[in-house]
């Protein structure tokens, strides 16, 4: 099988699929939509990062492609609703780099209470301005995180080793950690922070989340920093409130529009604002976290393809079998309604086929079965499942 890998995926995922007899397209930038339509034909597994939107109008053009990794946190790239539909797999990396984003979050924060953006520009020019105006320690100042999930709670306990207080708000039930507190609303989190730092998701509710009515209710002379989703802030209301001067500085890692390679003009209201860092999306580009993602995430898309799992799939239900070892084994993805499983079973008993071990899960409108047998499915058992009107699709393997 072939799998297009996209964007600049670390090469130990290249490695990895190419020890398991892939082969291995990479290209070192995102495509569009119709360019990903032309490339994913004959193509069985697609990786991508956060650049490249993998429509409804590309799954419906890729019959052949059975799973998608996004070598990445986030998954709002990929229109998961299609993907499921067709019972294409989407897997992520929701672990992989949040030490990589927390790392440059701190160390932004710490730049900008310093004012360091505007000393390093001077020293460039030949300017020796030795001053401590306008420069704090970030010991004693309140951080208030918008977001409290895995980046979000380690950027909280890595703050509060530094002397940082810690609040944060989020419309999920998270547990806070060391002695963060929780705020109610964001406008509570907003008015006492010292510093607010986003680490949000990018589905559609949070686009335009922060625009100017979240910037006036900052504390004055307050610092923001977006490391999570471009399309989340408006950067010309951000841009009012630094020449203002009511924001005393920000730091953004993402964008409303990225572009699309290495080399690509990159055009924002920001550029040349004083005690303002930009960086081009590389909170997650470690070295470190780049490899991680990529051995993590290849190995999930190989060991769906070549044994059925769907184990932190983020879309079909999750079903976590071993490595087949010896025998046969099926993969059955079907509409969850009653008597599925039992309908299964049936046929494979008329059909005279033994199993020998069975797990089902379901999520949502969706269940998937892999069952394990001594001998092949009988090609009878096959067809009636491939007719029947509950399935999505049928799949075996052999050992």
């Amino acid at each position: 099988m072939k799998a297009l890998l996209l964007e600049n995926i670390h090469q130990v995922a290249v490695e990895s699929l190419e020890a398991k007899g892939y082969e291995v397209e990479l290209l070192s930038r995102s495509l569009s939509e119709d360019e990903l339509v032309e490339a994913l034909a004959g193509v069985s597994l697609l990786g991508i990062r956060s650049n490249t939107n993998v429509t409804a109008k590309v799954l419906a053009n890729a019959p052949e492609l059975l799973a998608i990794g996004c070598f990445c946190i986030g998954t709002n790239q990929v229109d998961l609703p299609a993907a499921t539909e067709r019972g294409v797999a989407v897997f992520n990396a929701p672990y992989s780099n949040t030490r990589s984003v927390v790392e440059l979050v701190i160390g932004e924060i710490i730049a900008l209470a310093r004012r360091l953006p505007e000393k390093i520009e001077k020293m460039h020019a030949g300017v020796w301005d030795k001053s401590a105006k306008g420069s704090h320690e970030v010991r004693g100042r309140t951080l208030g995180i918008v977001g409290y999930g895995n980046i979000g709670t380690q950027l909280s306990t890595v703050a509060e080793a530094l002397g940082m207080r810690v609040v944060f708000f989020d419309t999920a039930d998270r547990p806070a950690h060391g002695n963060a507190r929780r705020m109610s609303t964001l406008d509570e989190l907003l008015a006492i922070s010292d510093v607010v730092s986003l680490h949000i998701d990018g589905r559609p509710g949070n686009a335009g989340l922060f625009g100017h009515e979240q910037f006036s209710k900052m504390k004055p002379r307050a610092m923001f920093v977006n490391a999570a989703r471009g399309m989340v802030v408006d950067t010309e209301s951000l841009r009012e409130h630094i020449l203002s001067g009511h924001i005393a500085g920000a730091a953004l890692d993402v964008f409303p529009v990225e572009p699309k390679a290495q080399g690509d003009p990159f055009e924002s209201p920001l550029r040349g604002l004083d005690n303002v860092i930009l960086t081009p999306h590389v909170g997650g580009s470690t070295q470190e976290a780049q490899e991680e993602i990529g051995w993590f995430v290849s190995g999930k898309l190989a060991s769906f393809a070549q044994h059925g799992s769907t184990a932190l799939s983020v879309n079909l239900p999750a079903v976590n079998v071993p490595v087949l070892g010896s025998g046969h084994r099926l993969g059955f993805l079907h509409r969850n309604v009653p008597g599925v499983l039992a309908r299964l079973n049936e046929m494979l008993a008329e059909q005279g086929d033994n199993v020998l071990g069975q797990q089902l899960a379901t999520r949502g409108e969706l269940g998937y079965v892999v069952t394990d047998a001594a001998a092949p499915v009988s090609d009878g058992s096959l067809e009636q499942l491939v007719a029947s009107e509950n399935g999505l699709w049928v799949r075996t393997w052999q050992a």
